[in-house]
Formats: C-alpha cells, structure tokens, sequence
C-alpha cells in the first residue's frame, strides 16, 4: 500500500510537472521582470520621469491638464498621479474607444513626454505574469490553474522526498541520482517561501482572488468595512486591493443631477459647477494627505473624487507602506472630505492581503524583500532544471516513461491530501475532477490491454 502510495504521488507529481512546466518557467521569468520593474522603468524613462520641458513659463495644474487635452485631441483626463520630487506628475488620458495614453508633466505643469501605456515595461510584465499578454478568462484562469498545481508539485515533492529518501547519499551514485538529490534539496528550501509567494499572489487571480474579494467583502469584521458611503467600483490599477472593486459612493450636489451622464468628467468641470483640481489638491493637503497619491475623476455628476494611497499601485513612485494605505472620496462641487478608509479599518483578511500583495511584488520592505523573492524564483528555476534532467536521464528512446500506474485504487490519505488542496484552492479542486476521469480511463483501458495479453 505504501509504494501505491508513493507511485501515486509520484504519477500524478510527474504529468502535472510535464504538463504546467513551460508556464511555470513563464510566470516566474516574469515575475523576476516585474520585481524589478521600477529600478527599469527609472532608466527606461528617464525623460518622462525625471526632466523638464523647454517651455519654462509657469502654469496651474488645470491649465497644465487644458493644454495636454489640446495637444492630444480626442483624449480626456481621468486620472492624475501625483508623485514625490523628483518625480514628474503623471496624466493618464483616455478616448471615447477606450485608448490611454500616459502623459508626464514637469514642476511648471509643462509637457515632458508620453507613452503607450500597453507597452510599458511594468504594463507588459504584468501582463505576460497574470494573462501571458493574452488575456481573457480562460488564460487567467490556466495561469491561476498553473500556480494551484505548483504547490501540488511543492508538497507532493516533499512527501516523496522523505518517503523516497531521497536526500540520503550514496556511497557511489549514478548521474540520476545526483540530479534526483538536488532536485529534492532545492525543492525542499525553496518549498515554505514559493508557496507564501503563490498565496499572496492570489488574491489578483481571476477564480480565487474574486472569492477572496468577496469573503472579504460580505464579513466586513475579517475583511473590508463598511463604509457610511459605499467605497469606489474601478478597475485602476493604483485602487488598493482593498476598495478596487465596489461602489463609487454618490455626490451630495443634487442640483446638477438633471446633467447627461460622462465618460471624464474634467470635460465639463467648470460649465457643471466642479472644483478646480487645483482646489481639489487643496483640499486633500488639508486633509493631512501627503504624496504620493492618485486622483481618480467622477464617472459622472452623482459620483466623487477618489483621491487614494496604495501599497500595490503598480505604478513606480506610488507605492506607500500597508500602514499609509488610505482611500479617500471628495465631493466635486464642494470640495469636502466625503468618506475615508484606511488601513487601520481594515478587517484581518484585508490587512493580510494588504501587506501580501506588496511582499509577492518584493517592495514590502525595500531590497532585501527583492532579493529573498528573487532567490526563491532562481531556486525555483534550479527545481525544474534538476527535475527536466533527472527525467531525461531515466527516459527511454521514444519512450514517455512516465512513473507506472501500480493500482487503480486511490488510498485514503492520498483522497483527504488532494480534498483538503481542492478545498483551499477550488480551481484546482475542480481541476482534480478530470484527473480522476483520466485516471479511470487509463486504468479502464489498461485492464482491457492486459485481458488481450492474456488471451
């Protein structure tokens, strides 16, 4: 029963490993990319980051953001960022298809540059690490899917680690079983630190983190808080994790509600009677709020100002500790502080996260974060290097000389094993489901060849 077991794990650890490898080796060389994204990006961008504009007469922010319009026709603003020096203060504009374009302005509210925001170091790496810069449901949630099985492969390497003893030395060993030793010794120390990171990665994910959210959601004493006004619905990247997915609370000024709803506000802010963003930014340095920090527009005349400090904005130069992490809404015709959540209303499960996510991302807590999570995706990369090798040694010519399939019954420690992942992670869970189905097949379909064999 013991070595069904083992051959078991070992099966099932061999096709999962052939199968997810290349998306594996995928998410973590970008994963490598985007934990140095900002250290790029501040040499990439230079100009657009750190210089000024020829033109040195000095403007209003508002008059700043009247002249990008004019220079980018077609194009409004709805969001500024607002960086520390020496830091340019960053626009993002966006038409009526649904096109942005960043655009930097300097101290004077000059224009310094733009970009495509597709194709920004940190946009592409993001996107290759959560959607292999393909997107869609069904790629995030094989990406999602690749990560679940990668901690299968962790725990069940571990079992057959100890189980195999596969860390014992041999008086003379063959070059497979030095390959097998260290692949399991890596696989061991790389084991407890690759299983915190995948975690903490999660709650972006497209299955799980949507549950997460809303567990997070629906006990506002473990998760999020409830607000007096709802918190903010928006997709921005520069949200915290935290209020990026609810409701944007509605505006006290029911006069104008008799305006057609807009796509960017900032068109029409002076004919409807809005704040000036000069005030705006006036009003939020009186609300002790310091940069850096992002505005977010109205999305209509009912909605608010979301003025927001993030610990996983994405955005180099925007990213604050968990402990200064604050959401904030401001009416847009009175300019007051409507409603506020910090860190500190946070629920466990928020707080968690919101320390994890900036851990996974490797600027929790400056270089050495960067340098444990890049060491843990170099050891990773060893695993699979050993494993492939270990394989191909053992593999015969024209041969896939997978691990043999000893017994059609499932044992019933393996059975809670596999329960207890699929109920921590349900895609995964779902996953097993034709697992099991193609073991059944495989092992229906062995019983007939050997009933041939026979005959």
């Amino acid at each position: 029963m013991e070595k069904n077991y083992y051959n078991r794990f070992w099966r099932w650890h061999f096709y999962a490993a052939l199968f997810i490898t290349p998306l594996l080796i995928t998410l973590t060389l970008s994963g490598i990319g985007y934990l140095f994204y900002t250290n790029v990006e501040n040499t990439l961008y230079k100009n657009e980051f750190f210089n000024k504009s020829n033109q040195t007469e000095q403007l209003t922010i508002d008059q700043g953001i009247e002249k990008a319009k004019q220079t980018f026709q077609d194009y409004s603003v709805s969001k500024v960022i607002v960086l520390d020096d020496p830091y340019n203060m960053r626009l993002t504009m966006t038409n009526t298809s649904g096109d942005q374009k960043y655009v930097f302005l300097d101290s004077n509210y000059q224009i310094v540059g733009s970009q495509n925001p597709k194709y920004t170091f940190s946009n592409v790496m993001r996107e290759v690490h959560s959607s292999l810069f393909v997107g869609g449901t069904v790629v995030n949630y094989l990406v999602e899917l690749a990560a679940c099985w990668a901690i299968f492969l962790l725990l069940s390497g571990i079992y057959m680690t100890f189980k195999g003893r596969a860390l014992k030395k041999e008086p003379n060993p063959t070059k497979r079983q030095k390959n097998l030793r260290w692949h399991a010794l890596t696989g061991t120390i790389v084991t407890i630190p690759l299983i915190i990171l995948i975690f903490t990665g999660l709650p972006w994910s497209a299955f799980m983190g949507d549950i997460i959210y809303s567990t997070a959601q629906k006990h506002p004493s473990i998760g999020i808080p409830l607000l007096k006004q709802n918190p903010p619905t928006s997709e921005m990247n520069e949200i915290p994790w935290a209020t990026r997915k609810n409701e944007l609370p509605v505006s006290s000024g029911e006069t104008h509600a008799e305006h057609n709803g807009m796509a960017h506000m900032d068109n029409m802010s002076e004919q409807n009677g809005m704040i000036t963003l000069m005030q705006l930014m006036s009003e939020v340095k009186q609300a002790n709020i310091t940069k850096p920090y992002s505005i977010i527009y109205p999305k209509d005349e009912h909605s608010v100002f979301i003025v927001s400090k993030g610990s996983n904005s994405g955005v180099t130069g925007l990213d604050v500790s968990p402990y200064d992490e604050v959401t904030t809404y401001f009416d847009p015709y009175s300019g007051k502080l409507t409603s506020k959540v910090g860190f500190e209303d946070y629920g466990i499960l928020g707080k968690l996260y919101t320390w994890g996510i900036p851990l996974h991302e490797g600027h929790l807590f400056g270089w050495l974060n960067k340098v444990l999570n890049l060491t843990v995706c170099l050891l990773f990369l060893l695993v699979i290097f050993w494993g492939f090798r270990t394989w191909l040694i053992r593999k015969r010519k024209n041969f896939l000389s997978a691990p043999p399939n000893l017994s059609s019954k499932l044992s019933i420690g393996f059975i809670i094993f596999m329960a207890i992942l699929g109920c921590i992670m349900p895609l995964f869970g779902i996953s097993l489901i034709l697992v099991v189905l193609i073991e059944i097949i495989s092992s229906f379909k062995n019983k007939i060849q050997n009933v041939d064999a026979v005959k």
